[in-house]
């Protein structure tokens, strides 16, 4: 499901709608956090400059150290509060700060003023700034997350309709891949952006497609329409040549290998118009197809003791049968065998295989693929994939691993 795939585009838009949204709450949080640091470490300063101010008060009207203070020489004083005090001296000033920081409980602002040779030193607790700022951090944190619970469902629904138009034009473009020419993508809604710029482009591509398909087909039929007339007239003056003459079985030859060409292009092109439309009967399977073999009158072993009675057209399976067991006999080499095994019928010969554009493109006309394969005008297989598909059946091409090409027909049962 695309609402559980973490590769598809909701989930890639709201995970950077979430990375977005934390690097804003990262540099906001960052800035917060730093600004109150700041404020606490002035907070901390004044009031430790403000004890330090009273208890020199007191020190000086006593003479004797006060209760809150302590009483120390230079040598007594920590570094950096003995450096501090030391520069501001040197600057006209009286008193020196120093805020010790030591995780994770102590947090200290030193104050020391010179008195004479000695020196007063004050401390001041500075956990309630450092609590509070860890509250600050805890509460960044927590809003952040409370964000992202809201804005990456957000983000996810908010793609969909962008969603909704990609799955529309992913399924428009696999029906025109399945053949369906006349299925557009169409303009859905007022959105004028790259969707609908590939939407309108794809629409162009299958029309485009459309249009040269069927001028192919047009053709084809015309071409094959056209031949009849003449190619009557060639089988009528065949028919006066002297019996018994070479020259008059290769004329005979030629003529009938040109009538078979005709009859298969007249098949085609009424295969592509989708006027053809399967007859549906039950008929043993296996007695079937050694009857077919049988009557092409070639060396074809069967083997059909698996098979089964099934619900098809037996005419078409005849002519698939025909076309794949010629083929094999003209491009393969011995033996050729065909294998029944409950709906699936299996052409296999032991020649140099199915060329490898064949196997990755399937059967085109006019194309044999490979020159090892023999001579032919590429129509056989196209008609057998033809008559698969009025039948409803998937007739599938390979090679053998050992040697051979091997065609697969399977009938599904019960159905066309």
């Amino acid at each position: 499901m695309d609402l559980l795939n973490p590769r598809a585009l909701r989930w890639k838009i709201a995970g950077l709608a979430a990375a977005a949204c934390c690097a804003v709450a990262a540099v906001i949080g960052f800035l917060v956090h730093d600004a109150t640091r700041d404020r606490g470490l002035r907070v901390g300063q004044d009031r430790v400059l403000t004890h330090l101010a009273t208890v020199e008060k007191e020190y000086a009207r006593t003479g004797k150290r006060p209760t809150d203070a302590d009483l120390r020489t230079p040598d007594q004083l920590p570094e950096p509060l003995a450096r501090d005090l030391a520069e501001e001296t040197s600057q006209g000033g009286r008193y020196g700060v120093w805020y010790d920081a030591k995780s994770p409980n102590h947090h200290w602002m030193w104050g020391a003023a010179a008195v004479g040779d000695q020196v007063l030193v004050v401390r001041n607790d500075m956990m309630i700034e450092e609590r509070g700022l860890q509250l600050l951090n805890r509460s960044i944190v927590t809003s952040v997350l409370a964000a992202l619970a809201v804005v990456v469902p957000l983000a996810a629904l908010a793609t969909e309709p962008i969603n909704r138009r990609l799955r529309h034009g992913a399924r428009t473009a696999r029906a025109i891949a399945d053949g369906d020419l006349d299925a557009r993508i169409g303009r859905t809604g007022r959105a004028r952006d790259e969707i609908t710029e590939m939407s309108a482009a794809v629409d162009e591509m299958a029309g485009a497609l459309q249009r040269e398909l069927e001028n192919e087909r047009r053709f084809t039929a015309d071409v094959a329409h056209e031949l009849r007339t003449p190619l009557m007239g060639l089988v009528t003056a065949a028919g006066l040549l002297p019996e018994g003459d070479e020259a008059t079985e290769l004329v005979r030859d030629r003529v009938r290998a040109l009538n078979a060409l005709i009859e298969d292009l007249l098949e085609i092109s009424r295969l592509d118009a989708g006027a053809e439309r399967a007859r549906v009967d039950e008929v043993p399977l296996g007695e079937l197809v050694a009857d077919v073999v049988r009557r092409t009158g070639t060396d074809t072993r069967v083997a059909a003791g698996a098979a089964r009675t099934v619900e098809t057209d037996p005419r078409r399976v005849e002519r698939i049968v025909v076309n794949l067991v010629a083929n094999a006999h003209r491009h393969g080499a011995a033996p050729v065998e065909v294998i029944v095994t409950g709906a699936r019928i299996v052409v296999r010969d032991h020649g140099p295989g199915f060329p490898a554009v064949l196997l990755d493109e399937g059967p085109r006309r006019f194309r044999t693929g490979a020159s090892e394969r023999g001579r032919g005008h590429g129509l056989g297989l196209t008609v057998a994939q033809g008559q698969a598909a009025v039948l409803g059946a998937r007739l599938t091409f390979a090679n053998d691993p050992a040697q051979g090409a091997v065609a697969t027909l399977e009938l599904a049962p019960g159905t066309v």
